[in-house]
């Protein structure tokens, strides 16, 4: 079972639906799928909003590992993405040498502002946490304790890895990110980022027509005939 936690935030639900189904059509193994929602993590997320987080797993896929038991093997994603290839491939990329493992972008964003009018902020390791494959017995000091109270530089630089040679290395094209990267059609998950193709702003963003193919295939309902 490939076991995937996906941050939810209510103003992009259609997002978290249409990536979820982009992986089930494609994954040739079995799958789950774990909203991460706040209103389902209230016995362990307390902490305040933070003014630069622009959305509501900002923090919350923190505690995917806690959420996990802290064994096996857990992925997260950001809603904003659309899975190209088969999931059961990055899911193979698992290796135990390491605590957790990205696609380690050198981003620097140009934009202050990005999707829903949410500042964008620029810092080291950006992006970084947008896919992860978290070796979860490794990483017990994500305890709720630490995600609730922990600055967002300290979760989001890996700063709980203790080293960074405990953070290992995925292909760049499981994490694209439209808009900053340059044109891959190889790309096997692509990111929108600053914004996707649901929002007016970026409906004729790149892979934006891919996006909105498969939401019309999520939709699917087969009509009886005659």
């Amino acid at each position: 079972m490939i076991r995937i936690f996906i941050g939810f935030d209510p103003r992009e639900t259609v997002a978290w639906h249409v990536l979820c189904h982009s992986i089930l059509a494609r994954s040739s193994r079995p799958v789950s799928f774990v909203p991460l929602a706040l209103e389902h993590l209230r016995e362990c997320f307390w902490r305040e909003r933070d003014p630069l987080q622009s959305t509501d797993f900002s923090f919350t896929r923190f505690l995917v590992p806690h959420l996990s038991g802290f064994e096996g093997w857990s992925l997260f994603m950001d809603c904003d993405m659309l899975v190209r290839a088969d999931i059961a491939e990055l899911w193979d990329m698992r290796d135990e040498r390491y605590a957790v493992m990205c696609v380690k972008h050198d981003h620097k964003p140009q934009e202050t502002v990005k999707f829903l009018g949410a500042p964008q902020t620029a810092y080291g390791k950006k992006n970084w946490s947008s896919v992860m494959l978290f070796n979860n017995a490794r990483c017990q000091s994500l305890s709720p304790g630490y995600v609730n109270t922990a600055s967002g530089l300290e979760l989001h630089q890996f700063k709980w890895v203790g080293s960074d040679d405990a953070i290992g290395e995925l292909p760049k094209t499981w994490n694209h990110l439209v808009g900053h990267d340059a044109l891959d059609p190889g790309a096997k998950n692509v990111h929108y980022t600053v914004g996707g193709p649901y929002f007016k702003e970026y409906q004729a963003c790149e892979h934006a027509d891919e996006w909105h193919a498969q939401r019309v295939a999520l939709l699917r309902a087969d009509q009886r005939h005659g």
